[in-house]
């Protein structure tokens, strides 16, 4: 193994069409009696933890272990309810992607998302696209995001050996994914399909920036792989 990509999964290999903030808005009418659009909570790059913390705040509300786990229960129940009526889908060319990398010995494909690992999992098999990780870091094990690279990191290495960190790269669509992957001394790769536009991502630092990944060729060249 020689490289290591870690993919984010909202806005980047996937759009669910508003599935999570819809799950979101309906475990806080079942948790805390409100109807909420979350437009004040800050979504977009943050971890499901970190999101439920942002909610529970905004309540006043204990961030205990049970309190969590119950909210994370009842979120994932809707998640899985709203995903069959949301008009998602996975983006332009990434299965073509994860079939081309599927095919390789030189490189391991992991995820480095801020959903939890159910929700994730719910995402990425709805869209048939689940059985090209296997293994990810995910909002289960921390709500900061710029503490879930080493978790990947982790889980790579036991799988395949340690990777140096210039042969990491960092897949995402927010600034966030970008500082996730600084965190770790990785390269990163940000795709302009969410809610940031390539000047946005660029202007953070991204180390390569598309607008998506229709076109296989120039993306596996940033990786530093012949297509």
């Amino acid at each position: 193994m020689r490289k290591l990509l870690l993919f984010d999964i909202d806005g980047t290999l996937l759009t669910s069409g508003g599935a999570g903030e819809k799950a979101l808005s309906l475990a806080v009418k079942d948790c805390f009696g409100e109807d909420d659009d979350l437009a004040d909570v800050e979504i977009a790059g943050r971890t499901d933890s970190g999101i439920a913390r942002q909610i529970f705040a905004k309540y006043a509300h204990e961030t205990s272990v049970d309190n969590l786990a119950a909210f994370y229960d009842v979120y994932l129940r809707h998640l899985e309810q709203q995903l069959p009526q949301r008009p998602g889908s996975v983006l332009p060319g990434i299965v073509e992607i994860l079939e081309s990398l599927e095919r390789r010995d030189d490189v391991a494909v992991g995820l480095l998302t801020g959903n939890l690992s159910r929700g994730a999992q719910l995402k990425l098999t709805h869209y048939g696209v689940w059985d090209f990780f296997e293994f990810g870091a995910f909002a289960d094990d921390h709500h900061d995001r710029n503490e879930l690279g080493p978790f990947a990191q982790r889980r790579a290495g036991e799988k395949y050996g340690e990777f140096a960190p210039a042969d990491i790269f960092v897949i995402g669509d927010t600034p966030h994914d970008i500082t996730c992957g600084r965190a770790i001394g990785a390269r990163t790769v940000a795709i302009a399909t969410g809610r940031y536009s390539a000047e946005d991502l660029r202007a953070c630092g991204a180390d390569f920036v598309f607008a998506d990944l229709a076109d296989m060729g120039p993306f596996l060249e940033s990786l530093g792989l012949a297509n």
